[in-house]
């Protein structure tokens, strides 16, 4: 494949945690290229590792140290460490002293790293340099630790299984490096290394040709022939991929070791470890809100993986992750080191009143936060209304009462049936005022407050929502009237106890009544006096 016709990448941020004893700048996004660098450069990297080692551009559009922002770390100079002699790569705890090493060969000045693109198809880009008008040649080793916890030296980070080691060995005569990788085990040794040369993972050079002038090389100063070496390596091969583990690396730092070609060679000197953020991992942010746009608490996701095909909602049997979160009271939540991967995001929990949403598939990238929102349903409720009156006969009970007017909320109006009953839902959960309009002849109904909290429509077989009855009262007028046989003869009173008399003409009672209505009576035993005088 020619440079052209490579795939375009963009340069990753590599996070930094800022430390204030460090010389350290964070990563920004560097300029896009136009074609991948010229070889010796990696296969799909725009960035350029040169022949002779250098840090300029030399082909508009590409990557090189002077037009991205690495992390750079110098060494220690006041005063300057370095380790004690018979320290070597396997000694897990690493002597350090005070007063560093002669300014030889193995007396580092700075290292850098820089990442561009992902983890599954990205690189890491190193570097370092060394002392000027160095006498002879030394190799150099890039140490990525996962933990920044500090070892009992108090500077380096300690070591955990999966660490890594880039070994940078000189050969022909200090003039080409040769890289390989090896890993941190169980056994508390380096692994055997991996060459990642012959696999076609990683590359380097050193600046054996040129020096490198003072504006060239900025903060890094000027540098002799022999004083600056640079590689490429492919953050697959540092993550192998589909191995289904989440891995990060927290710490990197570089180290001198003796010349001769033996891994088991003393380590000399080092440049202090600076925090790095390189992980095969991604994230996912879940936003929670309900069909109102208001922040849902309490709602839990699981990530679930490899379904095919889908068939929601998935069953505890087909849970392949325990990753997962619980939203906060704004609605988020967010579920951290998830392995890259295509994955399924179930709600597990639902908060209560609302319906669950629909499951979402997403794709996990190394080093993203893949960002999900959600959407969840309030539940609706029903109000079930039955309408009963009085029967006319003492003892026969209640019967339905059809074409009384009903309203929830003061909204539409809804007549009962044949059998007495009206029906309302789609109602939110909550307080809800059920209003009679009252039929003529029947005691006013008042209105009653039914609290919605049950999932339920109208059409539920069997109906499983609220209820509500009223019972409507017939009502009676009474009227007892007097007439004298005699004009003039007698006048009576009428009255009845307990009952207020509406006469016809509004006027108030008088002895002299001769009829009295009593109107809007329920059914009940009433007793009437009608006084008459001679």
């Amino acid at each position: 494949m020619t440079p052209s016709a490579q795939p375009r990448r963009r340069s990753t941020t590599l996070r930094v945690a800022a430390t204030a004893a460090l010389l350290v700048a964070g990563f920004l996004p560097a300029t896009l290229a136009t074609a991948d660098a010229p070889p010796p450069s990696l296969t799909g990297s725009d960035f350029e590792i040169d022949t002779d080692a250098n840090l300029r551009v030399d082909v508009n559009g590409d990557l090189d140290w002077n037009n991205v922002t690495e992390i750079r770390t110098g060494d220690t100079t006041a005063p300057d460490t370095s380790f004690v002699e018979g320290t070597k790569e396997n000694t897990a705890v690493p002597t350090i002293e005070s007063g560093g090493i002669p300014p030889n060969k193995s007396d580092l000045k700075f290292f850098g790293l820089h990442q561009e693109g992902g983890t599954s198809d990205g690189f890491l880009h190193l570097y370092w340099t060394r002392v000027q008008d160095p006498s002879g040649s030394t190799n150099m080793d890039f140490e990525l630790n996962q933990s920044r916890t500090k070892s009992a030296n108090g500077v380096t980070p300690i070591r955990t299984v999966g660490d890594l080691l880039i070994t940078y060995d000189l050969r022909q005569g200090g003039t080409r490096p040769e890289l390989a990788l090896r890993r941190w085990t169980s056994a508390g040794v380096w692994s055997a290394e991996e060459d990642l040369d012959a696999a076609g993972d990683a590359t380097g050079s050193i600046n054996r040709l040129n020096t490198i002038t003072a504006t060239e090389g900025g903060v890094l100063g000027a540098l002799d022939r022999n004083t600056f070496g640079e590689a490429s390596v492919r953050l697959s091969a540092i993550f192998p991929e589909n191995n289904g583990s989440c891995r990060s690396l927290g710490a990197a730092y570089l180290k001198s070791r003796a010349s001769g070609g033996s891994f088991n060679a003393v380590l000399k000197d080092f440049i202090p470890p600076a925090n790095i953020d390189i992980s095969n991992c991604g994230s996912v942010k879940i936003l929670k809100t309900d069909d109102r746009d208001v922040e849902l608490e309490g709602a839990e996701f699981t990530l679930y993986q490899n379904f095919a095909p889908l068939t929601p909602p998935l069953g505890a049997e087909d849970i392949e992750t325990t990753l997962k979160c619980t939203t906060d009271s704004t609605g988020e939540c967010t579920i951290p080191n998830v392995p890259t991967g295509n994955y399924i995001v179930h709600e597990t929990v639902v908060p209560a009143g609302h319906d669950r949403a629909p499951d979402q598939a997403i794709v996990v990238d190394a080093d993203e936060e893949e960002t999900v929102s959600f959407v969840d349903p309030r539940q609706r409720g029903a109000i079930l209304i039955t309408k009963l009156r009085k029967h006319a006969e003492a003892g026969a009970g209640n019967t339905a009462h059809a074409g009384v007017r009903f309203s929830v909320d003061n909204g539409e109006t809804k007549e009962t049936g044949a059998d007495g009953t009206v029906c309302f839902d789609n109602l939110e959960f909550g307080s809800h005022t059920v209003s009679e309009v009252t039929p003529a002849g029947y005691k006013p109904q008042e209105d009653q407050t039914v609290t919605v909290d049950n999932k339920a429509s109208c059409g539920d077989e069997p109906y499983v929502g609220e209820t509500a009855e009223f019972i409507n009262v017939p009502l009676s007028n009474i009227t007892v009237s007097f007439a004298s046989q005699v004009q003039g003869g007698t006048k009576s009173k009428i009255s009845c106890t307990g009952l207020a008399a509406t006469p016809p003409d509004g006027s108030p009672n008088a002895f002299d009544d001769t009829s009295e209505t009593f109107e809007d009576l329920e059914p009940g035993t009433y007793t009437c006096t009608v006084v008459v005088d001679p």
